[in-house]
């Protein structure tokens, strides 16, 4: 079975909550311009929703409501990975995202920051509603880890950086938003214990960009190394021309991080949610 088809039947264990979270999306913009237009059709294109259905899989793994509070934060972390993809976009000069053109594609590089930026303006809107400083922190700090690691990695082109500095780089950009997607998930939920919920964020978040890393090396279309961005496989290689023994290295970084996600889960209660975030795991070693 192919990743996007087990994935699927994971997601649809919360399908219901996923259907929320999208109708929610698509309500967002309702102005008859053409950049709302478009920023619109960018947020329903099809999507894995991987950090919101991790998310409340693990709520409701915990036995927790998936309250209309959750629905709106998870449309708060969309809406923060979906602007940093369009920035992304910009950085990287690529005009295809999803199979659609890109916004800097269409309307060039300024629209397209200011669409992004309009999106975190959503999201600044939206926070302000819990009326929490605990969660307006955790985004706060999310959206700095997040910039900070695009500064890092522009940092370091052209320079091969140690795998600390490698994994902390993967943590910024992309385990910082896993992790406050779960962890402000608990803190709405009134759990005060949430250590472990942090961590299991914090590896699995790592692990994705591992493996995002991973497959993009092994692309035909890949730009990162011509671009002098040298990742786990190019440090492992010690060379921009990756080799066998760099990527099986990069595979056991990627399953270290996944186990410990997994270690994180072991006290749950055992039931189908618990069950599919193990599958989910196991899918993102074997993939």
């Amino acid at each position: 079975m192919v990743f996007e088809e087990a994935y699927k039947e994971i997601a649809y264990k919360v399908r219901t909550d996923i259907d929320q979270l999208n109708s929610r999306l698509n309500d967002l913009f309702l102005d008859d311009n053409v950049i709302f237009q478009e920023l619109q059709t960018f947020l329903n294109s099809p999507s894995k929703r991987i950090r919101s259905v991790l998310t409340f899989l693990y709520l409701r793994a915990n036995e927790l409501d998936v309250t209309d509070e959750q629905i709106e934060l998870q449309t708060i972390v969309e809406l923060i990975h979906n602007a940093s993809l369009i920035h992304d976009d910009v950085i990287d000069e690529d005009l295809k995202r999803r199979g659609q053109n890109t916004l800097n594609c269409d309307f060039g590089n300024r629209m397209a920051v200011v669409s992004g930026d309009y999106l975190l303006s959503v999201v600044m809107k939206k926070l302000t509603c819990f009326k929490s400083i605990e969660l307006f922190n955790i985004f706060a700090k999310t959206l700095e880890n997040m910039c900070s690691g695009e500064i890092q990695q522009y940092i370091l082109l052209g320079k091969f950086p140690s795998i600390d500095e490698y994994i902390e780089k993967s943590y910024l950009k992309t385990g910082a938003l896993f992790e406050a997607g779960i962890t402000a998930a608990m803190r709405i939920a009134g759990e005060t214990k949430i250590i472990r919920a942090v961590e299991f964020g914090r590896n699995f978040g790592i692990a994705f960009q591992i493996r995002d890393d991973l497959k993009n090396v092994l692309s035909p279309d890949s730009k990162d190394l011509a671009n002098g961005i040298y990742n786990a496989t190019a440090i492992f290689s010690g060379s921009s021309e990756v080799n066998s023994m760099g990527i099986e290295k990069t595979k056991d970084l990627l399953n270290n991080y996944l186990d410990k996600a997994e270690d994180c889960l072991v006290d749950l209660a055992e039931n189908e949610y618990r069950e599919a975030l193990f599958e989910l795991l196991e899918l993102l070693k074997n993939d």
